[in-house]
């Protein structure tokens, strides 16, 4: 900073000596060189630095010899650790004991005393600590893609979009919008009183918990943990037992960037757990907010655990989202839709909450997409350097091709794939293979149930009017994320986005809403609550609303006129003198407010 300081002051010395400056008394001349100064000192002292630090933290160890498991599943036999493998090849990663009630505890308690201290940073604190955890994440991409792709089952190219990309920008917008989203905001006053101010402040919770899935192993597990950090409170993370193994190597990397700057690694917290422990978690007194993103039937569970506590739960749960095709869409942006038509079914192997679930097209449009879409969906490779890679587990494999069958049964066409693929290098792998079922109607299973897999469900619209087009939407108990093309100037794009029972829609485009941070959830069977966004931020405070007097200087405060005072010695006096500053305060017109004036003068 001498060196930057020493710069700037030689430059306004010259610009001072300047013949521009001659006609200036000397002492005028002094008192402006040494303001300037002065400005320039105060400028470089408190302006805020926005170059991270570059740390590092342990790379992920990777067994020594490759090995093959016996049998691809978390659970063993003899013992209560959990069995880490590639669900793409099934190599043996490791064995994670499972934390106990006492290790939740600990968790709790040390992530309490670490955000008593976090709680006082600055924004421009924690802003710090996200830049360097940016900086990290973008020189460490291809590593961070490694440990996700081993643990998860997914291609580079699914990592890349799925875990780092959004993890990005998660940070940049955070960094750049998280403090506006927090600053305390001025609310509106009354009449009556008008002598108050009123301010909204966003303070910490204490220690948060998050409870993630494993379809993006990463970004699930690091998302929370920066909102939590930028919101001031502390953060124990509860991560899949699917993918217990990266989660050392993720959590390093958030506590590393605290570490850097001198804050307390313990502020995140990383448990592995059966289901019947997490209950200790969700229902634990230090937990001050639970957000949780999985399935439907376990979000029961989480959430009547949380009510013992009294904890609020934010709950995203999957969904069934629909991509409507219009027949306005032309055909110089046909190929483009069907481009993101296959990247959203197929992303993760189809294992994606705001995955494309159904395509729903207009009469108009139906057959050319099906003739476009049916050689695409054939040609589509599986493997972990493919085009499409493995599933987190087979466990799904049974009910996905009972589904199919079912649908076959009343009338769709399977045109690609149905069912599971043992892949001749990767025989222990968990590959389904990539499908194409058409003609699918809205009573039909596989038209209602999440698949969370790489099937792609195309449904003709009964017309193609919008409401036909809704009501194929809208039918599923779900509503998480949804799409809508069609040309800009189609009148019905803006009777679906209106109508469409969903958290989120994107119009001509794919899950661009959480790409650029918007508020993240749906509704009905997909959750409630938001997370991104100024609402996923705001969701982690103690939204306090503070009303004081503006001019208590002056003796303007609140008081108890006489008729209302205890004991109060005339009922009906006091009734007639508070139905006065009521009529004050609220009444219609300039007469009524009149009249309320006079009634207090009457009952006073």
């Amino acid at each position: 900073m001498a060196v930057e300081v020493a710069s700037i002051i030689r430059g306004l010395r010259l610009a001072l000596e300047d013949k521009l400056f001659d006609d200036l008394p000397k002492l005028a001349l002094a008192a402006l060189w040494t303001g300037l100064g002065a400005l320039t000192l105060w400028y470089l002292a408190f302006r805020e630095s926005t170059t991270p630090i570059r740390y590092t933290v342990p790379r992920q160890k990777r067994p020594e010899k490759v090995e093959i498991v016996d049998e691809p599943a978390i659970k063993i036999s003899g013992s209560t650790a959990v069995q880490c493998y590639a669900p793409a090849t099934g190599q043996f990663l490791g064995l994670v004991n499972p934390s106990t009630t006492n290790a939740i505890d600990r968790a709790v308690e040390q992530a309490q005393a670490a955000q008593t201290k976090w709680a006082t940073t600055s924004f421009r604190e924690r802003r710090a600590v996200l830049r360097s955890m940016l900086r990290y994440v973008l020189d460490n991409q291809e590593e961070i893609c490694r440990v996700a792709c081993l643990d998860s089952g997914k291609t580079m190219v699914d990592a890349q979009l799925g875990e780092v990309l959004v993890t990005a920008e998660k940070l940049r917008w955070t960094i750049n919008h998280g403090e506006k989203a927090l600053r305390p905001s001025r609310r509106p006053t009354n009449l009556l009183l008008s002598y108050k101010r009123n301010t909204v402040y966003y303070e910490p919770l204490g220690v948060v918990a998050a409870l993630v899935s494993w379809n993006y192993p990463f970004h699930n597990f690091i998302g929370p943990v920066i909102s939590a950090l930028f919101s001031g409170n502390g953060i124990v993370v509860k991560v899949s037992e699917q993918t217990a193994w990266s989660s050392t190597y993720f959590t390093n990397i958030a506590r590393g960037a605290l570490v850097a700057h001198g804050h307390d690694p313990a502020l995140v917290q990383t448990l592995v757990c059966w289901p019947q422990t997490a209950g200790h978690l969700t229902s634990h007194p230090g937990i001050s907010h639970i957000t949780f993103i999985g399935s439907r039937p376990v979000c029961h569970k989480v959430a009547a655990s949380a009510a013992k506590a009294l904890i609020p739960v934010v709950a995203e749960l999957g969904g069934k989202d629909a991509s409507i095709i219009l027949d306005s869409v032309s055909k110089r942006d046909l190929p483009r839709v069907i481009e993101i038509l296959m990247r959203g079914s197929f992303q993760a192997s189809g294992q994606n909450c705001i995955g494309i679930e159904r395509i729903v097209a207009a009469p108009g449009i139906y057959d050319r997409l099906v003739s476009i879409l049916e050689p695409r969906v054939r040609a589509l490779r599986l493997g972990p350097t493919a085009d499409v890679g493995a599933m987190i587990s087979d466990t799904s494999f049974s009910r996905l091709e009972i589904l199919i069958a079912d649908a076959v049964k009343h009338g769709a066409r399977l045109l690609a794939g149905g069912k599971r693929f043992i892949h001749p290098d990767h025989p222990k792998g968990h590959y389904f293979q990539p499908t194409l079922l058409v003609d699918v109607t809205p009573d039909m299973a596989i038209a209602n149930e999440e698949c969370f897999a790489p099937v792609m469900v195309i449904m003709r619209a009964p017309s193609a009017s919008a409401e036909a087009i809704l009501a194929i939407a809208n039918a599923p108990h779900f509503g998480l994320g949804s799409s809508v093309f069609g040309a800009e100037s189609d009148p019905r794009i803006r009777k679906i986005v209106k109508g469409i029972k969903a958290g989120m829609i994107a119009v001509n485009d794919f899950g661009a809403t959480y790409a650029v941070q918007m508020p993240f959830g749906g509704v009905s069977g997909s959750g409630y609550g938001r997370f991104a966004g100024d609402e996923g931020l705001q969701g982690l405070c103690n939204v306090k609303a503070v009303c004081e007097d503006r001019v208590a200087w002056l003796g303007i405060r609140t008081g108890i006129p006489p008729p209302m005072r205890y004991p109060v010695a005339d009922q009906e006096r006091a009734w007639r003198f508070a139905r006065g500053v009521v009529e004050i305060g609220y009444g219609m017109g300039l007469w009524r407010k009149v009249e309320g004036l006079l009634g207090l003068a009457k009952n006073s």
